[in-house]
C-alpha cells in the first residue's frame, strides 16, 4: 500500500538529500525506513494533510515499539535517529510549492524528543568486545583447507592487525596495503573511509603471528591467484552451480565485498602459508 503523491515527493526529497546535501545511501535508506514507517502510521495519508497530532502520536508509538532483533523496546537511540529523519524532511517539506500553505516549519519541530530524552539518546555505552588473547585463539583455531577459509582467517587478522571499519576493510585493494612500512593507505577517492577522508594508519603491535597471516594472504593473492594492485584485498565468494544446477561456492571472485563479515573457524597448527588443497 502507497499514497502515490508521497512517493513522489519522498522521490524529490531523496534526490535533494543526494544531490543538494551529498548524504550517502545510508543517510538516505534511514529517511526512506523512518518515512516509511510514519505512513504506515497514518495509514498513507497524504502529506499535506499532516496534523502535529499525528507527529506526537507518532513518537508514542515508537515509544512502545518493540524491537524484533532484540525483543526489547526500540532504544533512544534508534527513536532519536528516526525522529530527526522525519523533522528534517517535513523542515524541508514546508518549502516546497504545494505544500507550503499546508505546512509551516514549526509543525516539524513536534517530532523533537525533550533535552533530557535527547541526552539520553545521544549517550554512548561501552560494548563488550573479544579481547585479544580469545582473538588469537580464534585465529588459531580456524581452518586453512581452502581459499575461502584462508580469506576469511585473513578479515580477522587484518580487521586486528589494522583496527580499520569493516566497510572500509571490505573496499581496500592489493595495493592500499604496504606490509614494508606497515601501513594502509585508505583512500576516501576508493575505500569508503569515515566521513570520505582520506588518511593513512599503521599496523598495531599484536604480534608477529597476526602479521605473518596477512603477509601469507597477500603473497597467496599475488603468487597463487595472480591478483594484481587493483584487485580486492578481501574477495567476494564466487557462487557456481553444481551439475545438478545448484548452487555452491566456488572459490575466490575478483570482486569487493559490499560488508565485511567472519565465518569458519578452527586451526590448531599454529601460524603457516598453507595452500588449499
Amino acid at each position: 500500500m502507497h499514497n502515490p503523491e508521497n512517493e513522489r515527493i519522498k522521490r524529490d526529497y531523496f534526490f535533494y538529500m543526494k544531490e543538494a546535501r551529498r548524504l550517502g545511501e545510508h543517510s538516505i535508506d534511514c529517511a526512506a525506513a523512518a518515512l516509511a514507517k510514519f505512513e504506515h502510521y497514518t495509514k498513507y495519508r497524504d502529506f499535506k494533510r499532516f496534523h502535529i497530532q499525528q507527529a506526537i502520536g507518532f513518537k508514542r508509538k515508537l515509544s512502545e515499539q518493540i524491537s524484533e532483533r532484540t525483543g526489547d523496546r526500540l532504544s533512544r537511540g534508534t527513536i532519536f535517529s528516526a525522529l530527526n529523519a522525519l523533522r528534517a524532511f517535513f523542515q524541508w517539506l514546508s518549502t516546497q510549492p504545494g505544500y507550503r500553505s499546508h505546512l509551516s516549519s514549526a509543525d516539524a519541530e513536534y517530532f523533537a524528543l525533550s533535552d533530557k530524552e535527547a541526552r539520553v539518546a545521544k549517550a554512548t555505552a561501552e560494548r563488550p568486545v573479544p579481547t585479544i588473547d580469545q582473538i588469537l585463539h580464534v585465529l588459531q583455531s580456524m581452518p586453512t583447507a581452502t581459499d575461502v577459509e584462508l580469506r576469511n582467517r585473513a578479515v580477522i587478522a587484518f580487521t586486528l592487525l589494522t583496527g580499520a571499519r569493516d566497510g572500509a576493510i571490505a573496499s581496500l585493494k592489493l595495493k592500499h596495503v604496504d606490509v614494508a612500512e606497515s601501513k594502509v593507505v585508505q583512500d576516501a577517492r576508493e575505500v569508503r573511509t569515515k566521513f570520505s577522508k582520506t588518511f593513512t594508519t599503521w599496523f598495531f603491535p599484536v604480534g608477529d603471528d597476526v602479521r605473518q597471516i596477512v603477509v601469507c594472504w597477500l603473497e597467496y593473492l599475488t603468487t597463487e591467484k595472480l591478483f594484481g594492485p587493483l584487485d580486492p584485498l578481501l574477495p567476494t565468494t564466487e557462487v557456481v552451480q553444481d551439475q545438478y544446477h545448484l548452487f555452491q561456492t566456488g572459490g575466490l571472485s575478483r570482486a569487493h565485498w559490499s560488508n565485511a563479515t567472519s565465518d569458519g573457524w578452527d586451526n590448531d597448527k599454529g601460524v603457516t602459508c598453507r595452500r588449499p588443497r
